[in-house]
């Protein structure tokens, strides 16, 4: 079962660029109900930017829309984030989430440290 999530991939890009992100989990992904990403801009609440659920289906933020995508590898117990075109208003800290329930259906987040992504113009 997944405990923890841990992400890498960050860094500095300019205008136009990509980054893929990587969130690697303690366990198997199979288990999850859904694992996402989010960010958070400074003095901006964390948001939703894109969900991949355990049949598969992927739920993107419209900003992100036709620019990033999410895909997940199970056999590494890794979710991707592939962001490209980067836009200035893509820097935030990006981070991880794996979204499960226990036995008797309570809530479970793991949300990983995150990792900062700065788009330059």
């Amino acid at each position: 079962q997944v405990q923890s999530v841990e992400e890498s991939g960050g860094g500095l890009v300019q205008v136009g660029g990509s980054l893929r992100l990587s969130c690697s989990a303690s366990g198997s992904i199979d288990s999850v109900y859904a694992m996402g990403w989010y960010r958070q801009a400074p003095g901006s609440q964390r948001e939703p930017v894109a969900v991949i659920v355990r049949g598969g289906g992927t739920h993107l933020a419209n900003s992100v829309k036709g620019r990033f995508t999410i895909s997940r590898d199970n056999a590494k117990n890794t979710v991707y984030l592939q962001m490209n075109s980067l836009k200035p208003e893509d820097t935030a800290v990006y981070y991880c989430n794996a979204e499960r329930y226990s036995v008797v259906l309570d809530r479970l987040d793991y949300w990983g440290q995150g990792t900062q992504v700065t788009v330059s113009s």
